[in-house]
């Protein structure tokens, strides 16, 4: 008989990750952003680490330049993002956050920090960043804090335009 527990294990995981993302995202709302959705959240990560074109961003989400190019386009008629000559190629535009989208992302952040305390208090510190510290060893590349596992500023990060990006949230 096959062992349950894999298919039981990849539930929780997948649950947990909708509840936080569920949480993270009526946070921001509370806060004001009740125009982005989650999947805005996950553009902006990679917004954040600098450098991103379009395709950049369909690449981290894992859907069409076409898909990615309307997220964008959404975004940036909301004032969330920008477009910015690129400096080595004039067909590319890099993508930067605006002044509202670091509000944005730090909401996020304020939001994920909230959404974990539970966590936090039912484990305790030490376990709970060994927590963390196992799930950034176990993640692929790109779904960590910046650009490499363990990369960039640690939650709670105050981000502003021309800093080192923090981690970014769905928000």
């Amino acid at each position: 008989m096959d062992d349950p527990a894999p298919l039981a294990f990849s539930a929780l995981v997948l649950g947990l990750s909708g509840q936080l993302v569920r949480e993270i995202h009526a946070r921001v709302v509370q806060q004001g952003f009740d125009d982005l959705r989650p999947a805005h959240g996950f553009a902006f990560v990679r917004i954040s680490w600098g450098g991103a074109t379009t395709a950049d961003l369909a690449e981290h989400l894992g859907v069409t330049k076409q898909a990615a190019a309307q997220s964008v386009e959404e975004l940036v008629r909301k004032g969330y993002v920008v477009r910015r000559p690129h400096p080595h190629d004039a067909r590319a535009r890099l993508l930067e956050l605006t002044e509202t989208g670091w509000a944005a992302t730090r909401a996020a952040d304020r939001a994920a920090r909230d959404a974990v305390a539970p966590w936090r208090e039912t484990l305790g510190e030490a376990r709970f960043g060994e927590l963390v510290a196992d799930l950034v060893r176990i993640a692929p590349r790109g779904l960590g804090p910046g650009p490499g596992p363990g990369s960039g500023p640690g939650p709670g990060s105050e981000p502003r335009p021309g800093s080192a990006p923090g981690p970014a949230r769905p928000v």
